[in-house]
């Protein structure tokens, strides 16, 4: 690979990407690439909903993020393994922060989860449908 692999992952939702993050730095691995991780927090700051939310909440929003992506990474892949790992957490559109920062970055591989999807998503969410539609590197897909 010419560049990162990119993992994308959700901090909210527990263990559930837990294998994701394990392939993405397997796949990192075998060809000596560096580990990209993100997570991408919702932006309320334009909404009607931001209104209910006071000063700094975003901010500690992201900063919880931040904990919970370093956290879920050393526990996963190691302390060892963490210190390695880049983690970006950015705001927005998950779909979209996760194309932008591949398209920054040049990542060779995006790595990410296909969530139990609802009838109206049969075989992929919503997220991970959109970047294997739009991305311009490789997207693993992982069930």
């Amino acid at each position: 690979m010419s560049g990162p692999v990119l993992c994308a992952i959700d901090v909210s939702n527990a263990n559930q990407d837990d294998p994701v993050l394990r392939r993405a730095a397997q796949l990192a691995a075998l060809d000596g690439a560096q580990l990209d991780v993100i997570t991408v927090v919702p932006d309320y700051g334009m909404s009607v909903v931001g209104s209910f939310f006071g000063s700094g909440h975003h901010e500690k929003l992201e900063a919880e993020a931040r904990r919970l992506l370093n956290a879920q990474v050393t526990r996963v892949l190691g302390a060892e393994a963490n210190e390695k790992v880049r983690h970006i957490v950015t705001t927005g559109n998950a779909y979209d922060e996760i194309l932008r920062v591949a398209r920054a970055d040049g990542a060779a591989l995006i790595v990410i989860g296909a969530h139990k999807p609802d009838f109206s998503d049969y075989l992929l969410g919503p997220n991970a449908a959109r970047v294997v539609r739009h991305a311009l590197c490789s997207v693993m897909v992982v069930r």
